[in-house]
């Protein structure tokens, strides 16, 4: 489970920033909380909320860069820039990052990065125990030697290895490359997200709707339940559908595809079949959108999402959160960190689950946990104090 991450000279966010889902004891009983495998009382839903433009998506954007990097820098081209933006003012200074999340087995593990778009310059692992952390691997670039300097602990890399990591990709992801076990574990995390390095992945049906068929007709406990879900969210559906079907495109051998199909029952018990194709937007978000969060919800691990409310109503917000909510739809602790627009959210979450986000007039990002702000009551109505503008991050029209 994710414990906390900061960050810092990224995009809009030019100053230090955290998110934390840990919930101390004077958080009363929220909802969307679990007890994780340590022992760490912590928040199993956050969501974003801010104007357009603020850095809402960037504010998110940092855990699926570090996963990105933990598990995929390795493949990237040997002189590939770092995907990696650092805010306009401060081009000249690195960017850092740092992360603590817990695996299974109640181990609670921190990852250190500071790097710039050409090369790594500092890249860390610790391990928590008794009276603290404790390093893994401690890897640090040497200007003078232009060499990297390596120091591990019970990690396992060769050391020959270790020093030759190239300056574009994470130390994590070579290891897993040579079998480190303990590296082959981090690159195992479950992440499913709808952002990308420019920003949210756009909705395309011809795309997205034959990709979430065929994990769903891959998954047939996944598929039930989906079916089960979208009857029960009112959408005039009383059945979902799978058929794989071959096309071929000219100058292509054919493939296979899977498509949906819709059943909507009339008043004489007729069954009609609909193409997803030709559903509403709404029905083909939820549809989709169920695909991000029933396999991390079967598995564990997070979920980032990017305008979760996007062609959804707002009273749609609440049902899909519940999933997070209960040890029946969620037995693995999973998590979903997401921004949205629909200020209704703050009728369903408590105040230490809402990070607000607001950009100043020198074009810098700043964000805070809601009940970090003074003078807050658990009482208060979240709603309308927000719409008022008590607590900021809210547009200047």
């Amino acid at each position: 489970m994710l414990h906390r991450y900061a960050f810092s000279n990224f995009q809009s966010f030019r100053d230090p920033v955290e998110v934390s889902f840990r919930l101390n004891r004077k958080v009363p009983a929220v909802g969307w909380e679990a007890v994780s495998a340590g022992g760490h009382r912590l928040s199993t839903a956050t969501a974003v909320l801010g104007a357009n433009g603020s850095g809402k998506t960037a504010l998110i954007k940092p855990v699926v860069f570090l996963a990105w990097f933990m598990r995929h820098s390795f493949g990237a081209p040997v002189d590939a820039p770092i995907p990696v933006a650092p805010h306009f003012a401060a081009t000249d200074q690195p960017t850092e990052f740092d992360i603590e999340a817990e695996d299974a087995d109640g181990q609670l593990w921190r990852y250190v990065l500071r790097l710039t778009p050409q090369r790594v310059l500092h890249e860390a692992l610790y391990r928590h125990r008794v009276k603290g952390f404790s390093y893994v691997f401690v890897r640090d670039w040497d200007a003078v030697a232009q060499q990297y300097q390596v120091k591990q602990q019970d990690f396992g890399m060769p050391a020959s290895e270790a020093v030759k990591v190239r300056p574009n990709a994470s130390l994590v992801a070579t290891a897993a490359q040579y079998g480190v076990e303990q590296a082959l574990q981090l690159t195992r995390l479950h992440l499913q997200t709808n952002v990308q390095a420019t920003g949210r992945r756009g909705f395309h049906a011809d795309r997205d709707l034959p990709e979430v068929a065929q994990h769903f007709a891959t998954n047939a406990a996944q598929r039930d339940q989906m079916v089960a879900l979208l009857k029960a969210w009112d959408l005039g559906l009383s059945d979902v559908q799978l058929r794989e079907f071959s096309v071929q495109q000219a100058g292509e051998e054919p493939r296979k595809v899977w498509l949906p199909f819709g059943v909507h029952t009339d008043r004489d018990q007729h069954a009609h079949e609909l193409s997803l194709f030709d559903e509403s937007s709404g029905t083909q978000s939820a549809f989709v959108l169920l695909g991000r969060l029933l396999p991390a919800l079967a598995h564990g691990g997070l979920v980032v999402i990017d305008e979760f409310e996007n062609d959804l109503h707002p009273h749609m917000l609440e049902p899909i959160l519940d999933l997070f909510a209960h040890e029946q739809t969620n037995p693995h602790r999973a998590q979903i960190l997401f921004t949205c627009h629909a200020v209704e959210v703050l009728h369903v979450l408590h105040k230490s689950q809402v990070m607000l986000v607001e950009k100043n007039d020198a074009c810098e990002s700043a964000a805070w946990r809601m009940d970090a702000v003074q003078g807050i009551r658990n009482d208060d109505n979240f709603h309308a104090k927000y719409m008022a503008g008590a607590y900021g991050a809210v547009p200047r029209l």
